[in-house]
């Protein structure tokens, strides 16, 4: 299933593929664009042989942030190579000609042509900020004692904060999206907290961001971990920048399951000001019945079949939501798709039932989860942004639902920006297969508004 935010989990198919390739003479690295349906996703071999003669590999799918991924490798004449790759049902077979590595990769029944050449995917990112900067930062810790979790950050102080008054300068808490973030949310070699903080360091604001638990240098339990539970981290970390007595006042900007968050400590009256990127306004099972609907029409599947596959899914999310877990996952698709008049075909039977089969706690949270009324409840000031590609919290429908339940402010900022996705990049298509192909981390137009925003509200 596509997960809401960064991590997205496919219902079709898999597009991330460990593949590897040894024999004397592919030692080192190569580099290859795999075609999917008109989408191009570069894939790196590395490889290494041992002091044993042994040939050892990994792969990279840059685009889609997968790194040092291992595979199984057989060598057949020197040149001619096989790749395995069971728990993704994928396989590459290829041969050595003219300096080239030419061949075919399969996965969950598609084949592909995938040739490679000698070398590595070179990522620009220049808007990450380098050393030495203009301003100060610290490293801190600090504890949510109900989670029994302790989250490591970096507090960054605005350039020329020795000279500002005490207690006048805004701190802004970053809260990341869903899955295991660092504190610069790191996803595909991007660094958009780290572009954010640097951002708003400049213009006046200081910024606390920190690894998710179970992430970087932050410990507790992240397997069991809802969104919840990531709401009274983001708690612990208002409660922190507030007790050290340098700052004015303390709002919470997050981007997408961070939005969501945003909104609740706004509605528990934890924040003094909140900015959601990307944050949902729709409860979470009508959020991912999007995605996966615009996924497999994107994946070439007719409108009407989406629907009907769309259907199962609602009853799917519906069981996935209650406790405890289903026997025969199997079993369940069969007979929801039977309630449904649906036919299924079996690989889909079984691609459903294993999005079944690893519900997690987090995915239980976010499907029951209704932001209406933490929304209904934000009486701070308000900025709500999204962009118009964005596939994952689609900007129309989340944006509108905000603007309907957000309690009247003359401060709020509800605003659409045209050719953005999820990370609020300049995109062509706004597909997360996108998002490593492009140099940009964030639009300098959002991060001026928002700087913007939050010096006027944080007077």
């Amino acid at each position: 299933m596509i997960a809401f935010m960064k991590k997205t989990i496919l219902i079709l198919f898999t597009l991330v593929a460990a593949l590897s390739v040894t024999a004397q003479t592919v030692e080192g690295s190569w580099t290859g664009k795999l075609d999917v349906m008109g989408t191009q996703l570069n894939l790196v071999f590395n490889i290494t042989k041992g002091a044993d003669g042994a040939f050892a590999c990994t792969m990279d799918s840059p685009d889609q942030g997968a790194k040092g991924i291992p595979a199984e490798i057989t060598v057949t004449d020197g040149v001619k190579v096989k790749i395995s790759m069971p728990a993704l049902m994928a396989a590459y077979e290829g041969e050595l000609k003219d300096g080239m590595m030419k061949g075919t990769f399969t996965q969950s029944g598609m084949s592909f042509a995938l040739d490679m050449k000698p070398g590595t995917v070179e990522r620009r990112r220049p808007q990450t900020p380098k050393e030495p900067y203009p301003y100060t930062t610290e490293e801190v810790t600090f504890t949510n004692t109900a989670d029994n979790a302790t989250l490591s950050g970096t507090l960054t102080y605005p350039v020329g904060f020795d000279g500002m008054k005490k207690g006048t300068v805004p701190v802004v808490i970053m809260v990341t999206g869903s899955g295991l973030q660092n504190r610069d949310e790191e996803i595909f070699d991007h660094k958009p907290f780290l572009v954010i903080a640097d951002f708003l360091a400049r213009n006046g604001i200081a910024t606390l961001r920190y690894d998710d638990r179970g992430a970087g240098k932050s410990t507790g339990d992240a397997a069991n971990g809802t969104t919840e539970n990531n709401m009274k981290d983001a708690l612990a970390a208002v409660e922190y920048a507030r007790a050290t007595g340098k700052f004015g006042r303390t709002g919470v900007l997050g981007h997408s399951e961070g939005g969501a968050i945003a909104f609740m400590l706004a509605a528990r009256g934890k924040a003094d000001f909140i900015v959601s990127m990307a944050g949902p306004g729709l409860r979470g099972d009508s959020i991912l019945l999007a995605q996966n609907r615009r996924g497999m029409m994107q994946g070439g599947v007719p409108a009407n079949m989406a629907d009907d596959y769309c259907k199962v899914l609602a009853k799917m999310f519906a069981v996935m939501a209650q406790p405890g877990t289903v026997s025969d996952p199997a079993a369940k698709v069969r007979e929801i798709a039977k309630e449904t008049g649906v036919s299924l075909p079996e690989p889909l039977v079984q691609n459903f039932a294993k999005s079944m089969e690893i519900c997690t706690p987090w995915l239980k949270y976010f499907i029951d989860y209704d932001p209406s009324a933490d929304i209904r409840g934000a009486k701070c000031p308000v900025m709500a942004v999204n962009g118009s590609k964005d596939v994952q919290v689609v900007a129309a429908d989340n944006l509108a639902a905000i603007r309907r339940l957000l309690p009247e402010n003359s401060l709020n900022l509800i605003k659409e920006y045209p050719g953005l996705n999820h990370l609020f990049q300049h995109c062509t298509t706004g597909l997360t297969t996108e998002y490593g192909q492009i140099e940009e981390t964030v639009s300098p137009e959002v991060m001026q508004d928002i700087a913007a925003w939050i010096a006027k509200v944080a007077r």
